[in-house]
Order: structure tokens, then sequence, then C-alpha cells
């Protein structure tokens, strides 16, 4: 499946199991609340953020109820101020406050990713390396999550087991080699990339002698990786990988890689700080 035939039908699942998750077989407290109580609510940002989740938002509530209209004032991958509105809710009340949980739940981790992300890249202004998402995901919300990578302005590395060949120790034991590996990965299918993840200098010269389209510097030291980019000569993509920070990321840039990867940006996501409040007329 394409992928964003693919995202389409990821937003359509998450926002049925959110309401599934949270109303269930419905909202008792709601009914506290005549049934034609109109209200608006707007949506704000406590803190700076990179907004993402419009689509899912968006899909939610049309789920539960089509009456309920949604005025956006930022789309995915804008930054926000903090204070800012961002989003204005309107319809029957009882739906708004059903629709909240969820849609807010989903707002903070998706804008959380995107802010980290956007966090990151900023970091590496100026240097030409592209920053990489991980397979190291959220369970359930992986698509999620790598749109909102690019949001933030990052980039998807794999979208999962199927799409990429990643050759690690293990595949190699298996195989008996990196050549033997890379020969077997060529010939499942050729029109994939095949990267090889790497430990030593003598692995990284066998993975380029074997034609890897991407090498991954496995915790490779700063040193280490100069001297890989200088053995390397352009043959293949340089990805850094493995003790990936804020504090090490523009480090490591400058060492000369393509490309650097970061699990943290999705497995390690702090929700970003949003509330909505309720005005009734």
């Amino acid at each position: 499946m394409h992928y964003q035939d693919a995202l389409a039908e990821e937003i359509r699942d998450s926002a049925a199991r959110l309401l599934a998750e949270d109303v269930g077989p419905g909202d008792i407290t709601a009914q506290l609340i005549g049934a034609s109580t109109m209200a608006t609510a707007p949506v704000i940002t406590r803190e700076a953020a990179v907004l993402c989740g419009v689509a899912w938002v968006d899909e939610l509530f049309r789920r539960l109820d089509a009456s309920v209209s949604l005025r956006w004032h930022a789309a995915d991958g804008d930054r926000l101020d903090a204070g800012q509105a961002f989003l204005e809710l309107e319809g029957p009340a009882r739906s708004l406050l059903t629709g909240e949980r969820a849609a807010l739940n989903l707002l903070q981790t998706l804008s959380g990713t995107a802010t980290r992300t956007r966090h990151y890249v900023d970091l590496l202004d100026g240097t030409g390396v592209r920053l990489l998402d991980t397979r190291k995901t959220l369970p359930g919300l992986r698509l999620a999550q790598k749109y909102a990578v690019t949001c933030g302005g990052g980039h998807n590395h794999r979208i999962g087991l199927y799409d990429a060949f990643l050759i690690k120790e293990n595949h190699i034991a298996a195989c008996g080699s990196i050549e033997a590996a890379v020969k077997e990965a060529r010939d499942i299918a050729r029109e994939l990339s095949v990267e090889v993840e790497v430990e030593t200098f003598d692995e990284l010269d066998q993975a380029l002698s074997a034609g890897a389209d991407v090498v991954m510097l496995d915790n490779f030291s700063l040193d280490d990786m100069r001297e890989a980019v200088r053995r390397t000569g352009g043959r293949a993509t340089l990805e850094a990988s493995g003790n990936v920070d804020e504090a090490t990321l523009r480090t490591i840039a400058e060492t000369g890689v393509d490309c650097i990867s970061s699990g943290a940006l999705t497995k390690d996501v702090k929700a970003i700080d949003l509330s909505m409040r309720l005005i009734q007329y």
C-alpha cells in the first residue's frame, strides 16, 4: 500500500479507536448538559510548539458528531506560541466535551513529536545533515509519529521492516558475511535500499566493497566518524547512530556524515500542554 493511502487509513482507524477507548458505550457525564445546549471551545497551547494532528482531530469529530465545526488557525508544521489559540470548535456542548480528551491526547502527542524534531532540526541548521527517525515509535502510532517527524522538518528512515533492508549483526552472522547478506538482499528486491550497520572499520570496508547503499556507523566516536567519512569518499551514504541527543547532535553532524538517526524523536516524546475551555451560548 502506498504511504499516503496507508496514512489516510490509519487516520480513520485511529480516530475510531480513540473514541472507542474513551467514549465506549456513551459519555455519562455529558448527559448532565442539555442536549440542545450549544457552545464554542477554543483550544490553546500553554507552551511553544509545532502543531501536528489536524486530520486526526477532523476525523474524530466527524465520526463523533458531524454538526461540530472546526476552525483551525494553524496548519500541521506551523510553530505555535505559548498561549496561542490555534483551534476553535463550535457545536453541541455535549459533543465538544465528549471529544475533548481523545482529541487533545492525540494532538499533544503528535505535536510533541513534531516539536522535538523541529528543535533537533534547528540545531543542525547550516550543516546539510538530514535528521532521521527510527522504528522506536509508540505502539500503535507508527505512521502518525512518522508523519509528525516530517511536520517537524525531519525525514523518515524506513516505515517498517518491509520498505528497506537494514542488515545488522545477527543478519550478518546468519548469512555468513556482510558480502553474502548484501548479495542476498539484492537478489530478493533489487529496487530497495540496502543498509548495513557496522561497528568497526573492517566492517565498514566490507560494507563498501559489497556495494551497500547506506552504512550505519553504530556508536562510532567522533574521530572514528571523521575517519569513516574519509574512507568512504562518497561511495555510500553514511548514517550516524547511537548516543544522539541535543548535546551531541551538532558535533556529530560536523564530522561530515550525511544523516543522523535518533530514536528520541518518537520514543521519548514529551506531550505538549494543551487546554480547551467551553463557552456556552
